[in-house]
Formats: C-alpha cells, sequence, structure tokens
C-alpha cells in the first residue's frame, strides 16, 4: 500500500510518499480500506520531531480516518467486510489501510458521506472527552474557546451550542469569527486586537467563564486564570504557546478553580473506547439530525499531503483538512 512518512523533522517537505505492506488486523482489531484521513496539528507537530508516536503506535502520522472494513481480526463482533466507519487512530492514517482496535471504530452518521465522516472522529472525542467528560460542561454555563476556528473549535462551538450552553470564542480575524457566528458562537473576541480577559468579564457581569478550552498553553495560562469564574474549569489540549508558565496558585486557590491538562492520543485502547461510545451516545445523534456538521475547509489527495501540510501551516484553514485516496 501506499503511505505518508516523514523524512526527518522540518516543514512540509519532509513528507514522502512509500510503498510499505499493508498492516494486518490482530486480535480485536478491523483493517479499514481508508478513504479519507483528517489532518490535525499532532501531526504537524510529530513532522516537527517535538510530538512522537506513542509506544507501539505507527510511524504513519494520522489520527482519524473514514473508510471500509476490508477484514477483521479475532474476536472483533460487530463489524464485517464492507462496513462503512470512521475510526479514531494513535498513528497510521495517511495511508491505503490501516489497522485499527475495534473500540475505536464506529458507523458513521446517519447523513454523512465517507469522505466528510474522516472529519469526525478526532475533533468529536476530543471536544466531547474534555468539555464534558472531564469538565462537566453545563447547560447555561459559559464556555471560552480558544482558536475557534480550526477543527477542533468550530466542534466546540457548535456541542457547546448544543448543550445548552454559552459559546464564547477568540480567533485571528473577522473573517474566521464570522464563520464562527454562524455556528452559534455568542461572544467573538479578535485575540490580535482585543484583551480576551477583559471581554470575558463584560460578557459574563465580572464573573467570568465557567470554562475553558485551551490550545495556546503557557502563554495563555496567567490570563486564563485570570479570565475564569469562580470554580471554573480551564482545560488545556495544546502548548502551540509554549509549555513553561508560572502558576498563580493563590488566585486559582482563591476562585477555587481547576486546571485539567489532558491528550488523546497516548490514552489506553479501553479509554478511547470509552470516549468512543460516549460519542456514539451523545453527539452521533446531533450530527444526523443535523445539529451539528463536520467543518471541512479542503480536501487534498493522499500524494499531495505536504500541500496539505503547507495550507494547514499557513493559518487560512476553518475546519478540517482531509487527505483522499485514489
Amino acid at each position: 500500500m501506499k503511505a505518508v512518512f516523514y523524512d526527518g523533522a522540518g516543514g512540509p517537505e519532509v513528507l514522502v510518499l512509500r510503498e510499505v505492506p499493508a498492516p494486518v488486523p490482530a486480535g480485536g482489531e478491523v483493517l479499514i480500506d481508508v478513504a479519507a484521513a483528517g489532518l490535525n496539528r499532532a501531526d504537524v507537530q510529530q513532522r516537527l520531531g517535538v510530538y512522537p508516536p506513542p509506544p507501539g503506535a505507527s510511524d504513519i502520522p494520522g489520527l482519524e480516518v473514514s473508510g471500509r472494513i476490508a477484514a477483521v481480526g479475532p474476536g472483533v463482533a460487530g463489524f464485517a467486510p464492507g462496513d462503512e466507519v470512521c475510526a479514531l487512530l494513535a498513528g497510521g492514517g495517511y495511508a491505503e489501510q490501516v489497522a485499527v482496535p475495534a473500540g475505536q471504530v464506529l458507523p458513521l452518521p446517519d447523513g454523512v458521506d465517507l469522505a466528510t465522516a474522516a472529519a469526525l472522529p478526532e475533533v468529536a472525542a476530543t471536544v466531547f472527552s474534555n468539555l464534558f467528560m472531564a469538565a462537566g460542561v453545563q447547560a447555561g454555563e459559559s464556555v471560552l474557546i480558544h482558536g475557534a476556528a480550526g477543527g477542533i473549535g468550530t466542534m466546540a462551538v457548535q456541542l457547546v451550542r448544543a448543550f445548552g450552553a454559552v459559546p464564547m470564542v477568540t480567533a485571528g480575524s473577522q473573517a474566521k469569527l464570522d464563520v464562527v457566528r454562524s455556528l452559534g458562537a455568542e461572544v467573538l473576541i479578535n485575540y490580535r486586537d482585543e484583551d480576551f480577559v477583559a471581554r470575558v468579564k463584560d460578557a459574563t457581569g465580572g464573573r467570568g467563564a465557567d470554562v475553558i478550552l485551551d490550545v495556546v498553553g503557557a502563554k495563555y495560562l496567567a490570563r486564563n486564570v485570570e479570565a475564569l469564574a469562580t470554580a471554573g474549569r480551564l482545560v488545556v489540549i495544546g502548548l502551540q504557546g509554549g509549555a513553561k508558565a508560572e502558576l498563580d496558585l493563590g488566585l486559582l486557590m482563591r476562585k477555587r478553580a481547576a486546571v485539567i491538562a489532558t491528550t488523546l492520543r497516548a490514552r489506553p485502547a479501553e479509554e478511547k473506547a470509552a470516549i468512543m461510545r460516549a460519542v456514539a451516545e451523545h453527539v452521533w445523534p446531533l450530527i444526523a439530525s443535523g445539529e451539528v456538521a463536520a467543518q471541512v475547509d479542503r480536501s487534498f489527495p493522499l500524494a499531495e499531503a505536504a500541500a496539505a501540510h503547507e495550507y494547514f501551516d499557513s493559518g487560512d484553514h476553518v475546519g478540517k483538512i482531509l487527505l483522499t485516496m485514489s
């Protein structure tokens, strides 16, 4: 099969397409003929050499795919060759075939075409596990979503709105803010020329955000804590702005607030399976009804993966970028 690898660490030019042996599904796994794969920031971080695959995971990048089941390994029930599915991966998605634990595989939501479904598993699992399973977002709460125009952000806005909470967002241009407004965002903050702490306080009558979903990390840590409401929860899922910063524990304690830091990729398969079951129960019906939708910006053929990464690096995209197979 054809698969994309990184020939060292660096820019998009390190992506190379190679012929490699196809995987064989082990016990509890299914083999998927990939129709499309989602591009995620974790793929870029792996390309840069700062986010290696977890032990035992494929060196091939790609954390989510859609496609048809080609074969099932021993002990798998509920799936059969020909089933159209999408899957959450620890790696291996930029390829024509991938083997994945069956617990991380879901049937397509009703009404979603096969290629578009590749835009769903990683963002749906990330957003639901962090905002609703870890941070416990409740109806009526205010939720600040940083980087709201990306794949995770556009899903977060829709799910926060769908569950009755108030989405507040930051993005870097008016065009991006206009898109997330159309998805349900109620407080729109251009981080390039506005102070998000002041805007959040103003929008909440001085109270602050009940929950903050942050992809920036160290650069925003102090300001995020300042923007939290009493008993607020800050969920850090990315380190685009660095990994180390000072934390004002006194302020955190006075607010009786919490900082939660998580990753999805390195979790054990059983934890990922539990998250995917929750996604199937709580998110898939919203997608089937049309209340929540995958946001796909652009698709590239697998052979043009370097161009897809170059486009991602530009920061011009809104929503997801996909790689499609022939």
